[in-house]
Order: C-alpha cells, then sequence, then structure tokens
C-alpha cells in the first residue's frame, strides 16, 4: 500500500467520529459498507441471470445521475460508511459511469473502494483505475473450462477474463478476489481445481453458495453447501487451515499452508452471517436495499428529485435501515419471495443450467486434477434439520412387515406417532382408516356430455376433511440398494431428496396434471424406508386437506414422484431398477364414501 494512502487511513483510525445513529439498525448493527450499481448494463448473458435477449433495463432518466450517485455517496460516507464497491457488469468507456467512479475516490473518510465486474473488459481499463484509487478487484468466474465458460454466459470471453486476473495480479492486487457460485450437476467437480491455482497466485477465491433471486430457478438440490466443499477440499488437503475471521466479513477463509493464495467460503444460505451484517446497498435506479435477500426497497432517487434535504434523506435512510431484520427468512422462504432479478440489483454472481454432457471431452490440462469423490448431499445444519423430522421406532416398519435383520434407514417428513400402523407392501397390516369400498360410479367424470375433456365443477359440494394415502415401490437391486443404505451415492442422500421431492410433488399436483384442481393441503407426509430383504425402497405419501374435492391425486403424485427421485438418483449405478406398485391406499371424506384397499 502506498505510503500516503496507509497515513491517511491511520489519520481517519485516529479520528474517527461516532459513528452514525442513522445507519445503526434496531440490533446494533452499524453499516459501515455500501455498494453501488453503477449501472444495469451486461455484456454477458449469463442463463441464470437474465434471457439471452437480455432484460427490460430502467430507462436512462430513471437511472441515478452522477451527481445524484455523489450525493448519495457523500452523504453515506460523512455517516460513517468507510467501504464502497460499486457494481458493474463489465467495465467500459460509458462516460456516466466513469466519471462517478473517477469522483467517487477522492470522498474524504471514504478508505476502501473496490469493484466487481465480470473481468471480460478488465485487463484494459485496470490500469487506469487503479491511478484513480481502487484498492480491490473481485471478477466473477465459475468455470476453468473455456467450453463451459461459453456455455454459461452466451459468449465469448473465458481468455479475457483470465487476462484481466493476471493483470490484476501484476498490478500488486493481493489478494485478487475471484467470485465463483458453486451449483450441483455444473461445476462442483472444479472445486479442487479452483483450490489449486492459489498454490502460485495470489488469490482469494471465494466459493459461493448458489442463492435464490428472480428468474434463476432456485431449488436447493442445486446447492453446494460450505460444508459439503470444505469436506471435498479436506479430502485432497487435509493441511486446510482456517483463517481468523474479521468483524463484518461475509466470508470464511482458509489456506493451505505454503499456498500463496487463500480460499473463502460466502455461506449465505447454510450459515447465514445475517448477525454481523454490515452491508447496504443502492441499484442503479436509486432504491436503498437494506437486506439483498428483502424485497423492501426505499427510492432515495424519488426523494432526491423531489428535493429532500440532507437532514430528511437521513430521516428516510435511517428509518429504512431500522426495519431491517435480524436475519433474511432462510433459503426455502427466500426461494418463494419477490425479489428483483440478480442483475437488476448490481450482484454478478453468474447462476448457471445444467451443462451439456459432452463437457466431459474439454479440459484444461494445466488446472485438471483429479475428480471429487463422494460427498454428502446436505450440509450439517440441513441433515439437522431433516433428522429432527424423522420418525424414531423401537421397530422399524420393514422390520414389522417384511421382516429383516439389516440396518435400516428411515426417513419421514414429520414425526407421527401412527406411522407403525401403516405398511407400504401388498398384504401388509392396513392403514387404520376406514375400510370397505365406498359406491362408484359407471361414468367418467372429466367428460362432457360431448365427450370432451373438461374439469369438474366442484362449486356446490360441500367442504369436508379430506385424507388420502398412497405407496410406490422401487426395486434396486443390490448394488444400488448398498450404497442406498450407507448414503455413499455421489449425486447425495437419495431419501432425503425423493422425500422433498415428494412433498414439492404433492403441491403441485394441479400443475402436473391438467384436470385436477388445485387443492390448499393442509399436510403433507412422505415417508421412505429400506426392505433389504427385496433390496426395495418403499415409499408412502399421505396428504390431507379440507375442501370440496379429494386429495387421492396429490397422494399418487407425490408417491410416484418420490420414486422416480430414487430412480434419478441411482440410475448412475444401476438402470436395472424397477418402479411398480404405485396405487392408492385409501381416502376417506369424499361423497362417494371411504375407501380403503383390501
Amino acid at each position: 500500500m502506498p505510503g500516503a494512502l496507509s497515513m491517511r487511513l491511520q489519520f481517519l483510525q485516529e479520528h474517527a467520529a461516532p459513528f452514525s445513529a442513522f445507519l445503526t439498525d434496531t440490533f446494533g448493527r452499524q453499516h459501515t459498507y455500501l455498494r453501488i450499481s453503477l449501472t444495469e448494463k451486461c455484456n454477458l448473458r449469463c442463463r441464470y441471470c437474465m434471457p439471452e435477449e437480455g432484460v427490460s433495463l430502467t430507462p436512462k432518466a430513471d437511472l441515478l445521475t452522477t451527481e445524484e450517485i455523489l450525493t448519495l455517496a457523500r452523504l453515506f460516507v460523512k455517516e460513517g460508511v468507510t467501504r464502497s464497491a460499486s457494481l458493474v457488469g463489465s467495465l467500459s468507456s460509458d462516460q456516466m459511469w466513469w466519471t462517478s467512479w473517477s469522483r467517487l475516490h477522492r470522498l474524504e473518510g471514504l478508505r476502501t473502494i473496490g469493484v466487481t465486474t465480470n473481468g471480460i473488459n478488465l485487463a484494459r481499463l485496470l490500469p487506469t483505475l487503479q491511478e484513480a484509487g481502487l484498492t480491490a478487484v473481485n471478477i466473477s468466474l465459475d468455470t476453468l473450462v473455456p467450453a463451459k465458460f461459453e456455455f454459461i454466459v452466451r459468449r465469448k470471453g473465458f481468455h479475457k477474463v483470465m487476462e484481466g486476473i493476471h493483470k490484476a495480479i501484476e498490478l500488486g492486487y493481493k489478494p485478487v478476489k475471484v467470485n465463483c457460485v458453486v451449483m450441483r450437476g455444473l461445476n462442483e467437480d472444479e472445486l479442487l481445481d479452483f483450490v489449486a491455482l492459489t498454490e502460485g497466485l495470489p488469490l482469494d477465491v471465494r466459493f459461493i453458495e448458489y442463492m435464490p433471486f428472480d428468474g434463476n430457478k432456485w431449488n436447493f438440490k442445486k446447492m453446494v453447501s460450505y460444508k459439503e466443499m470444505l469436506d471435498t477440499i479436506r479430502q485432497r488437503w487435509p493441511g486446510l487451515e482456517k483463517l481468523p475471521e474479521e468483524d463484518s466479513s461475509t466470508a470464511k477463509a482458509f489456506k493451505i499452508p505454503g499456498f500463496q493464495g487463500q480460499i473463502s467460503f460466502i455461506t449465505s444460505m447454510s450459515e447465514h452471517f445475517c448477525g454481523t451484517c454490515n452491508r447496504l446497498r443502492i441499484t442503479a435506479d436509486g432504491n436503498l436495499k437494506v437486506c439483498l435477500f428483502g424485497n423492501s426497497e426505499v427510492s432515495l432517487r424519488d426523494h432526491l428529485r423531489a428535493g429532500a434535504s440532507e437532514e430528511e434523506l437521513l430521516r428516510i435512510i435511517g428509518a429504512a435501515v431500522g426495519r431491517k431484520k435480524r436475519q433474511h427468512a432462510g433459503m426455502f422462504n427466500i426461494a418463494q419471495m419477490k425479489n428483483r432479478p440478480m442483475v437488476l440489483i448490481g450482484i454478478l454472481f453468474m447462476l448457471q443450467d445444467s451443462p451439456p454432457a459432452s463437457w466431459g471431452t474439454f479440459s484444461w490440462d494445466p488446472l485438471r486434477v483429479q475428480n471429487l469423490s463422494a460427498r454428502q448431499c446436505l450440509s450439517d445444519q440441513m441433515a439437522t434439520l431433516w433428522k429432527r423430522h424423522c420418525v424414531s421406532m423401537a421397530l422399524p416398519l420393514s422390520q414389522r412387515c417384511l421382516g429383516s435383520g439389516s440396518p435400516q434407514r428411515y426417513y419421514s417428513s414429520y414425526a407421527d406417532p401412527d406411522a407403525h400402523s401403516k405398511c407400504l407392501n401388498t398384504g401388509s397390516q392396513a392403514p387404520d382408516v376406514p375400510s370397505g369400498p365406498g359406491p362408484t360410479s359407471n361414468q367418467l367424470t372429466h367428460v362432457d356430455s360431448a365427450g370432451r375433456a373438461t374439469m369438474v365443477d366442484v362449486g356446490g359440494k360441500p367442504e369436508t376433511e379430506r385424507v388420502a394415502v398412497a405407496s410406490a415401490t422401487v426395486l434396486l437391486g443390490p448394488v444400488a440398494f448398498r450404497l442406498v443404505q450407507q448414503n455413499q451415492l455421489k449425486k447425495g442422500d437419495a431419501l432425503v431428496v425423493a422425500q422433498l421431492a415428494g412433498v414439492q410433488a404433492a403441491k403441485l399436483t394441479s400443475q402436473l396434471i391438467p384436470l385436477c384442481h388445485h387443492v390448499a393441503l393442509s399436510h403433507v407426509h412422505v415417508q421412505l424406508e429400506l426392505d433389504s430383504t427385496h433390496h426395495a425402497v418403499l415409499i408412502q405419501a399421505s396428504c390431507r386437506a379440507r375442501g370440496p374435492t379429494g386429495v387421492e391425486m396429490e397422494a399418487l403424485t407425490s408417491a410416484a414422484l418420490a420414486a422416480l427421485t430414487v430412480y434419478d438418483m441411482c440410475k448412475a449405478v444401476s438402470r436395472d431398477i424397477v418402479v411398480t406398485e404405485v396405487k392408492l391406499i385409501s381416502k376417506t371424506g369424499g361423497q362417494r364414501g371411504d375407501f380403503h384397499r383390501a
């Protein structure tokens, strides 16, 4: 660090004023870090960021002007912000953001100013940025395979990004941060390759857990947790050491002894760091976001243009900061919330779709190391969550119904004290529901008088409590069964993933089967158990709702999709897998009476 800059930092530390009440939330967090998005434009088209043709950009007149950016930045710095990061899609010579940048670094009190970019034009423009006061560089790069890069971003440019990384190293930035979003089925097989880069280069490779935003089709099965990544890396480098965490750090840092660089994990999903969060964000159109995953925003632009005074702006900012919650809503709730697409927030992490199978033919020899070994599907936190919902019984279901002396793995979506009374195989103990088939109709219900398909009108039917139970069986064969039993599948825990698939399928039945009514389910229970005698997975799904129509299709869909998920998890081991016995076990609460399979 140049001597003059070092002296300036020391002066600022010694003469620091009391921290602003406007930037302190109700939980005592002091927000010293401001991220400003200077543009919504990006010259890449990452598959999980925006469509190939791009997104509808905010009209230029509605974007913050240079003066408005500087006014807001000056106000935040005056109140105590010491670190600012500008988020830009691709560095360019655009006069508006270039002028903003060149003046931002002059703000008195601002100790650190960084840039987050996709790196396409970084090598060309970085020398000028460094002269203007740039102190930190973050570069997004999710793969080290050129062919995969082109698939992900729908553009060429891999070698330009690598050139930008090396230019940053050449100019003395240490460390150069490389942001890599890790997604199962896409790039988790490159973890060790990225770590290997830090042996001879002063990089901080930051592995980021896949996060939900509008348009990226997030689901937890594609998220590779911090613990899983760490376990994989430690198998290759058991001497990996954890570094001390800085205050308000978003990353857990590690270093391999003897390596120049380090690695970090940003664990927004599995182990959030909300308790020490000190970040605020201003979007390119002037909205203040106090939480990356929150959907509430305050337009500072509108207040600026309405002539708000500095005091009024501070009250507005203080009110927004004061409403910041203790922590974000959690990965599953966040996935259901309405939020901006990433490109319009200014976050440039690349979230990608699954690659073509032919990628196996591509490699980058200097960085290729061994493939990942077996890994678990969920983080310890997720595993704990699901263990809380496991049924613990003195006599497991399969032993009661089929008989087995082998160790059993049993998964259930909630603790049901009566679960032992419900058996999954033909001829087993019957479910504890009213017996006897009810009256049936000799006419199809989903056709009109002319024989055309139609949805049944249930508007006049009484609302009653409806329950349905369905089952399915997956015959795995001895090899796949053993791997599932010992939880050694490379894809992860087949029982946990299938269980979640069954719950999700029940909720989506009306979207999958055209003439089904949408049912507001009050409860879904999916349980899976291993039958070692038949090398089978036994699945049972029960659904409950109060309404005018039954839930047997929800139960059948749940059991069937759970079975298909088991097949998908195991098909790499054996294609000689049979999904069988998908059937309704019972239904109660309908006008035609209850049904119980004998």
